[in-house]
């Protein structure tokens, strides 16, 4: 199966280019599909030293979509009520393949000068719990990782997907999820936070009342509280000239 990635969506940095956030769009969707949550989050202007990236998933076959291809990280093979229904009969080669592919990404911010602990990884549904394993496996040190409506993917050989050192075990992550999602769980979410917090991975949870599979703008703000607070501006640079 042929897989094309098409250039992502670009933000520049309104200022000195010195943190990056990237940002991953769910199932069906395009790096469009949250250009308003950017536009949202750079409104104060407390984030114009960072660059936002909003990558576009290939078009794959999926699955729960009889076979149709769609924009996607991974292949779907069940969706139902059943909280466990997403975690059974994983796509490892679609999600692996995606990491693959957001580590390309981080990678090349690093070449354009960002340290890896001016990065935030993010996304929602199929982006948030690719970013959510793409992160935490990292063998880089992200500055946080931001996974809404989402889960942990892989979960039952997690541990053995993890480097060593792991270097993002203390890394901030938020996960943000409405009571009402009947897409993704609610409970698969709680359930993934509290795997996580009990292996000691930093892991802060929020359920958003009335919430179905979507975001609010609540959980927007926190977004934006949570990423103003890991990517605090560094002002301008140094001058090292001699006089």
């Amino acid at each position: 199966m042929s897989i094309v990635y098409r250039p992502p969506l670009v933000f520049p940095a309104t200022a000195r280019h010195t943190a990056t956030v990237i940002f991953l769009h769910g199932l069906g969707d395009t790096g469009h599909g949250w250009s308003f949550a950017v536009e949202n989050w750079r409104r104060r202007q407390r984030l114009d030293e960072v660059k936002f990236i909003l990558p576009h998933a290939p078009q794959i076959p999926i699955t729960v979509n009889m076979g149709m291809r769609m924009p996607g990280w991974y292949d779907i093979v069940e969706m139902s009520n059943d909280p466990e229904s997403l975690r059974r009969s994983e796509d490892e080669t679609g999600i692996l393949r995606s990491q693959a592919y957001v580590n390309d990404l981080i990678q090349k911010e690093v070449e354009a000068g960002i340290s890896t602990d001016r990065i935030v990884l993010g996304g929602f549904s199929q982006g948030g719990a690719v970013s959510l394993f793409s992160g935490l496996t990292a063998k880089t040190k992200l500055a946080g990782i931001v996974a809404l409506s989402a889960y942990l993917m892989l979960s039952l050989k997690f541990t053995e997907l993890v480097p060593k050192p792991e270097f993002n075990k203390e890394t901030p992550v938020f996960m943000g999820h409405g009571d009402s999602d009947q897409v993704v769980n609610t409970a698969l979410g709680q359930k993934s936070a509290d795997l996580l917090n009990g292996l000691g991975y930093n892991v802060n949870m929020k359920i958003y009342r009335g919430m179905a599979h979507s975001a609010c703008p609540e959980e927007l703000e926190e977004v934006e509280a949570f990423l103003t607070d890991k990517l605090p501006a560094l002002g301008k640079a140094d001058d090292k000239s001699e006089l």
